[in-house]
């Protein structure tokens, strides 16, 4: 599950308990509710910043979930297949937030997890523990059409998306801030959240009108929007 705080004008998604923050219906679903009520009470100067307690900020989907209760091995593949599906929206609301958004990633992010977190406009992590990776290539499971289109989106220089996706690499925080996937590393789980949060404050502080970030914000990304069913919205200039 997730909870959702606000400081001034950070509001603090938070995936909650000291597990994996694997990604399944329950999660998925709590975390898309979470984002429609944000979105609904967004205001000039609002910032979501999203973090996680324990040791990962998310090791991806559901495996055990997905292969559970099923009794074939297509069953299984059906209830992925359900996951993917449904982390859709949420990756579609984050792109198309009225605010500007932080990713504090506290520990391990990995497959959907590592999506979920570039997702955000910042990803600031620990370096003390923790790494990117995307596992699908060492799993043989092929990279969903949206997958492809905000890891090509977010990470932009050709060699860093050939290691992370196709090599398969194991990211620390300093070799991610070099790769210009991650923004900042900081010494432990505490000081990210805590840059995590002043970036937050200084982002406020402009306030800047939601639903014009969100516009511009989708602009910069057409290809990953156009998989994800985001269309622009004509709005008129203030000017």
């Amino acid at each position: 599950m997730c909870s959702l705080e606000k400081c001034g004008n950070v509001w603090v998604l938070t995936l909650t308990g000291d597990n994996e923050h694997r990604l399944n219906p329950t999660l998925i679903d709590s975390l898309l509710s979470t984002l429609s009520r944000l979105a609904s009470q967004a205001t000039p100067g609002s910032v979501l910043v999203t973090t996680a307690h324990g040791r990962f900020f998310s090791n991806g989907f559901d495996l055990a979930w997905a292969s559970a209760a099923a009794s074939t091995a297509a069953a299984a593949v059906h209830r992925l297949q359900s996951m993917v599906d449904s982390l859709k929206p949420v990756v579609a609301a984050l792109l198309s937030l009225p605010m500007p958004t932080v990713a504090a990633v506290n520990g391990h992010a990995c497959a959907a997890g590592l999506l979920l977190a570039i997702s955000h406009d910042y990803v600031l992590m620990r370096s003390d523990r923790g790494v990117l990776y995307m596992p699908e290539v060492d799993l043989a499971l092929p990279l969903p059409d949206y997958f492809t289109a905000v890891m090509r989106s977010k990470i932009r220089a050709p060699a860093a998306l050939r290691d992370v996706v196709l090599g398969g690499a194991k990211v620390p925080a300093a070799e991610a801030v070099k790769m210009g996937i991650v923004d900042s590393a900081h010494d432990s789980a505490e000081s990210t959240v805590e840059a995590a949060m002043r970036l937050g404050e200084q982002l406020a502080r402009r306030k800047w009108m939601g639903e014009v970030y969100a516009e511009i914000r989708k602009s910069l990304y057409p290809d990953a929007c156009k998989v994800l069913g985001l269309t622009q919205k004509a709005l008129v200039s203030k000017i």
